[in-house]
């Protein structure tokens, strides 16, 4: 015997609101799970290494964060005139990609102490 379907209640449509935000990136193909991953972890590798290496050649850490921070907002900008309702999966790999850098600059800053 199959339990009888909720109602609409706005309880009802508050969670699965909640949990489409909570898990709606792991839905999906395994083509889309895989890439997103793959580019969450492309994105920190290349974020600790990119500004590694800008610091050591250009030596002057406010340039760097201002080119980093200009380039984010860049791809924050594009995305949210670009696209509206879901996420095809190019913009997605370059959001995980962003996310990841991110995360390794901000991981990077904890551990030098600044």
């Amino acid at each position: 015997m199959t339990p009888p379907p909720l109602q609409a209640t706005r309880f009802d449509r508050l969670l699965r609101q909640l949990l489409e935000w909570l898990f709606g990136g792991v839905r999906g193909s395994w083509r889309r799970r895989s890439l997103a991953a793959l580019a969450l972890l492309l994105g920190f590798y290349l974020g600790q290494n990119v500004t590694s290496l800008w610091l050591a050649q250009i030596g002057q850490r406010p340039v760097v964060v201002l080119v980093l921070v200009l380039l984010i907002e860049l791809l924050v900008r594009l995305r949210s005139r670009w696209v509206s309702g879901v996420v095809p999966l190019p913009w997605l790999v370059v959001d995980n990609l962003r996310i990841g850098a991110v995360y390794a600059v901000v991981l990077e800053a904890f551990k030098l102490g600044s």
